[in-house]
């Protein structure tokens, strides 16, 4: 089955870099395209990035456009999301997602906190 696992949240400050990644297993990960989501305490889950099967199409939520960035290689079936200059509402937990036969897959979450 498929199962996705995020890592590399923490606590950092406004300002500063955190590095996402999610490792697959279970699909044939050059398929598929990838995505980050993110959901804020009391708030809806947001798209934040995408990012196609061969990396070469990238999408962004406005709110995070030039500031973080999806890749992915597909040699280690891992996607990243390098997120710079980060705010404190960027404070979520961060999910990692794929669609394989037009099912979600979901990782745990990654916990982000950006405070001084």
């Amino acid at each position: 089955q498929v199962q996705l696992v995020e890592s590399g949240g923490g606590l950092v400050q406004p300002g500063g870099s955190l590095r996402l990644s999610c490792a697959a297993s279970g699909l044939t990960f050059s398929m598929y395209g990838m995505s980050w989501y993110r959901r804020a305490l009391g708030k809806e889950r947001e798209l934040v990035a995408f990012i196609t099967s061969n990396g070469d199409i990238t999408k962004y939520a406005d709110a995070v456009k030039g500031r973080f960035t999806i890749s992915r290689d597909n040699a280690k079936n891992t996607v990243y999301l390098q997120m710079n200059s980060l705010k404190p509402e960027d404070t979520a937990v961060y999910y990692c997602n794929t669609q394989k036969n037009s099912y979600n897959y979901w990782g745990q979450g990654t916990q982000v906190t950006v405070s001084s």
